[in-house]
Formats: structure tokens, sequence, C-alpha cells
């Protein structure tokens, strides 16, 4: 996630917020709203361990390694965790590494450029390696879709994410995200 795009969350708040208030809605009501953001998760927080020997990765623009923004409102949940990290170890030193932990989450999906590497292509819950960006995260500029594992549901999944465009350094991305649910569906 971007920084503009971080950054428009909290208008959207503010814009809820004035909507129903202006509504008329009573203290006794089942109105919920609730917005948080905090730029110090961990791999811990995002719910999976750190790799052996990796350390955070900060982006030459950026002043932090690591995004946790949330939001709330009424039914409607949105969060994003995201820790970046960088080690010498290959790609697949790393999605080896994720499998297991990933696997408390579901059946792990793997993905390279947004389509599917194996048999798997669609999990038991629905998560396939398609979303609106091509199945590419992107975070502080940095984008974590050349090669990734996934695992849970649509609405509530967890990711590694490898950008492997440096020679000699794996990039990676540890991501949980809730999303809203389709209620067309």
């Amino acid at each position: 996630m971007n920084r503009r795009g971080i950054s428009l969350i909290p208008v959207a708040v503010f814009v809820a917020a004035m909507l129903f208030a202006g509504s008329g809605y009573a203290q006794d009501s089942d109105f919920n709203m609730n917005m948080h953001a905090n730029s110090h998760a961990t791999a811990k927080d995002v719910g999976l361990p750190l790799y052996p020997g990796a350390t955070l990765f900060k982006d030459k623009d950026s002043d932090s390694s690591s995004a946790d923004v949330g939001f709330v409102l009424n039914s409607f949940h949105f969060s994003v965790l995201v820790v970046s990290y960088v080690t010498t170890d290959s790609t697949a030193q790393v999605l080896s590494y994720y499998r297991k932990p990933l696997a408390k989450y579901g059946e792990v999906l793997e993905c390279d450029h947004g389509k599917p590497v194996g048999a798997l292509s669609v999990t038991k819950s629905g998560l396939t390696c398609g979303d609106k960006d091509h199945g590419k995260v992107n975070v502080n500029g940095t984008g974590y879709g050349d090669h990734e594992l996934r695992a849970g549901t649509p609405e509530q999944f967890r990711l590694v994410g490898i950008d492997s465009s440096e020679t000699g350094k794996t990039k990676f991305g540890l991501v949980s995200l809730v999303l809203p649910k389709d209620e067309g569906k």
C-alpha cells in the first residue's frame, strides 16, 4: 500500500463519520466506527515467524519498514499489516521456510506474477492468486508480487511476497489482509 493510499484513509473515516453523524444516529444505535494506524508492525503481529537472519528493509523513500492500518465501520472491515525484510538467502529458501507457518491459516497457494503455480489454483476457501492489482501487493513503492505464497480466505489471508529484483538479495514482505466481505456473493 503506498503512502497516498494510506493518507486517504483518515479522509474516508472523517467523511463517513460526518455522513453518519448527520443522519441522526443515537448513542444506543448499532453504529460502530474504529480506525488505527501504526508504523511499527512486526512479523509476530502479522502472525508469522521472522525468517532467520532477515533484517528490516527500509526503502530510501520511506521512514518505515512496516505498516499497520485498520478501519471498521459497522460490518465493513479493512485491515492491512505489512512488514518488509531482506536476506541474502534465495527466493526458494524464503518460500520454503514460510510454507509450514502459512499452513496453519489453510491451504497454501503459490503464485508467480498473479498466476497460480502448480495444480492448486483456488483453495477450498476460495482464495486465488488474482486481485485488482494482478496479485501484486505494493508497500511504500516496493512491489511484492514477483512470487508469493497465500493462505486463508478471500476476505482474510496472509501472504509472503517476494521482490527478487536485486541480485544477491531477497526482499520480502509479510502481509496480513482483512478485506470487506463481498455482500453480493
